[in-house]
């Protein structure tokens, strides 16, 4: 209202009662489309008992907040998995689907016993590379009416049967805080569309790693422009201008000011975003989750498969245990094969977490800056921090002066 009204806010506030907003948000939010005004409504949601599958769908959304119970630190019940319901019709691939998970979770637990003794963490994170997607996770979401009416959309849009009944039931739960705001928020034909199951070809076998698709050849010049910039004077062109006449000695004392007196945790500046790099990663699922929590870059990521080939985690391999982890991994992968034929959505539940997959990313250099310092320190998953540390040296060797004041987190 106060965009409407000269009052101070505490007199505005008095005048609202449940009616008159309601009425306000009809009018003014939905008929006119303001919907900057639902960003002030905050929804706060505790998800229990939901998929990966389902988990991903949901974190997909970059403008909310996610919490969600890790794989890494805790033991995961041996129950804990969902069974999709595109397969209640089809009572062979049912019945594969659900003792393939449950020989999934009984390895799980026979690798656990027979690595705990390494550390309780370190067993943990290993061991969780043969847990299939379809295993049970939790997620606290904290987001705003406009955000959360988008993912509601996209879950209600899917193909796939939990994220549709998801997204009904975050719907109901959303609008006892914010029921005029996502009133509207249902299915969407266009979104139905671009989320419909393709057809995919097989794929082959790839190398876990990063490969630089494009490196910015003006990346030094538009960012000593833009530090020119912020400076005043004349406009962007004279800036440019400037900047390209820089020898590269002046251009890389331009850019290594604007980084002096930086801590470890500090942001680089904003004219860090004027450049981009793209790669496309080969991670494996557990990897790639804990990589697309960077939700600001542009990330592509192909649908979840077993033909990329599979990881071995260090410690089942320096325990004697690959051969194990391998024989249970490979029937998984043919009861994935199996289901896909009848059902290709339903077939990516049984994908484990240590199986490859293929993500594209786009990155300006101050989100590159951010996940170098994240996904490089001994805490990140083993299986993300060698790809992510291969594209930094991939960027770096390409414009070694926009990474001389790089603080990496190594421990």
């Amino acid at each position: 209202m106060t965009s409407r009204h000269p009052e101070p806010f505490d007199e505005t506030a008095r005048q609202v009662s449940e009616a008159t907003a309601a009425d306000f948000h009809e009018r003014w939010v939905v008929g006119y489309g303001h919907a900057s005004v639902a960003e002030h409504a905050v929804v706060r949601l505790a998800l229990e008992n939901i998929s990966r599958i389902a988990a991903d769908a949901l974190e997909d959304g970059r403008l909310a907040s996610y919490t969600e119970k890790s794989s890494r630190y805790q033991v995961m019940p041996q129950d804990g998995f969902h069974i999709p319901d595109e397969l209640e019709q089809n009572p062979l691939p049912l019945h594969e689907c659900r003792e393939t998970c449950r020989m999934l979770f009984r390895t799980y637990e026979n690798l656990l016993a027979q690595t705990l003794n390494r550390g309780r963490r370190a067993a943990i994170d290993a061991c969780r590379a043969i847990l299939p997607a379809a295993v049970h996770t939790n997620v606290g979401l904290t987001a705003n009416a406009r955000s959360l009416e988008r993912i509601i959309t996209k879950l209600m849009s899917s193909p796939i049967l939990e994220l549709r009944a998801l997204g009904r039931e975050i719907r109901e739960q959303g609008r006892t805080t914010a029921p005029t705001l996502i009133k509207y928020a249902g299915e969407n034909r266009y979104e139905k569309a671009r989320s419909a199951v393709p057809p995919t070809l097989p794929p082959a076998t790839a190398k876990p790693g990063a490969r630089l698709i494009y490196s910015d050849p003006e990346a030094e010049s538009k960012i000593a422009a833009a530090l020119l910039y912020r400076a005043g004077g004349p406009g962007y062109e004279a800036a440019r201008r400037r900047a390209d006449r820089l020898t590269g000695e002046e251009r890389a004392k331009l850019i290594a000011e604007a980084l002096e007196n930086m801590g470890k945790d500090d942001q680089p500046p904003r004219e860090f975003e004027t450049a981009a790099w793209q790669f496309e990663f080969v991670l494996d699922y557990g990897a790639l989750r804990e990589f697309r929590r960077h939700r600001m870059m542009t990330r592509i990521t192909q649908p979840l498969t077993v033909g990329l080939g599979r990881n071995v985690p260090a410690l089942l391999r320096e325990a004697g245990l690959e051969r194990q982890y391998a024989e249970v991994a490979k029937q998984a992968e043919s009861a994935h094969r199996a289901i896909a034929k009848e059902a290709p959505s339903a077939a990516r539940y049984l994908v484990p977490h240590g199986h490859r997959q293929r993500t594209l990313a786009t990155l300006n250099l101050r989100q590159l800056w951010h996940l170098s310092r994240l996904m490089t320190s001994l805490k990140a998953h083993e299986a993300a921090r060698e790809p992510v540390k291969e594209a930094l040296r991939l960027a770096e060797n390409a414009h070694p002066a926009l990474f001389r004041g790089r603080r990496l987190r190594e421990q």
